[in-house]
């Protein structure tokens, strides 16, 4: 039977998730109350909706159920999707933070600027609740996604959403682009798919290691995303493959943020094998 746990919000790390919940709160509510006018950078404002709303939300969720005790009931580990949120918030409030002022802030009003200021503000008391889930005892295990390995993933997941919210359907012009759109969409699913096994630990349930499953895919998604690397610079800048609904700001994001992520891939690649591999023979 669940009972309160007053210990849980009065701690440092509860402390911060209140000050998280309160400060996205504000985020969303400034931002909602001026509104926004349809135009190319939409999907921009979408996403800083979205990334203020989904961190207000999960704050206060695990909240609740830690003030409630539910959270010992859970079938998954709570302290790795706890510290795997910080990071994942932290990560999403820090480019929040940046596209929010560059797109919507530098001629908008008092709100606007508030919602800005507010917004890396919120980044850092979720850079705070990182560094608290991770100051654990000497020796204490920790969860996949605490780890570098995990980290990586849900860096790469996040690439893939902005890449995402830079995509518009006038790209699609060329066979060669929607294969690039089929490396971000295919990779993205394989990275949520992984997030989540590892996450219920249901990776121990399978026939095979699933760490050199997951080396494998590393290695296909890496040669994946540098083939987009190459081909969505070389055929989305075409002068006659860019239409009138193209907007080539954002070409340049999803061009930018491909060579992000083919690193990120080309490392946690490497770290895998080094850890399967390399470490098995210590």
């Amino acid at each position: 039977m669940a009972h309160v746990d007053l210990h849980s919000v009065t701690q440092p790390v509860g402390i911060m998730r209140i000050m998280a919940t309160i400060l996205t709160c504000m985020c969303f509510s400034l931002v909602a109350a001026v509104g926004h006018v349809l135009s190319p950078t939409s999907s921009y404002w979408a996403w800083c909706m979205f990334t203020w709303c989904f961190c207000f939300a999960f704050s206060f969720l695990i909240l609740i159920l830690e003030f409630t005790t539910v959270n010992t009931k859970l079938p998954f580990g709570w302290d790795d999707f706890t510290a795997a949120f910080a990071i994942l918030a932290s990560l999403m409030c820090l480019t929040t933070s940046i596209i929010y002022p560059t797109f919507f802030a530098k001629n908008g009003g008092p709100r606007q600027v508030g919602a800005s200021v507010v917004s890396w503000v919120c980044f850092g008391v979720y850079v705070g609740e990182v560094v608290l889930t991770r100051l654990r005892p000497r020796g204490e295990t920790i969860g996949f996604l605490s780890t570098l390995p995990g980290i990586m993933k849900m860096l790469e997941t996040l690439l893939a959403c902005l890449i995402f919210t830079s995509l518009e359907e006038a790209q699609f012009v060329s066979h060669e682009i929607k294969w690039c759109v089929s490396v971000y969409a295919l990779c993205f699913i394989f990275n949520v798919v992984i997030i989540l096994l590892t996450l219920g630990r249901l990776a121990s349930s399978f026939p095979f290691p699933f760490d050199k499953l997951v080396i494998g895919y590393n290695i296909l998604a890496t040669v994946m995303y540098m083939t987009a690397m190459v081909m969505w610079p070389l055929y989305s800048f075409r002068l006659d493959k860019c239409e009138p609904g193209c907007d080539r700001d954002k070409l340049i994001v999803v061009t930018f943020m491909t060579i992000m992520n083919s690193i990120v891939y080309i490392l946690d690649t490497a770290n895998s094998i080094r850890l399967v591999f390399c470490g098995s023979n210590h």
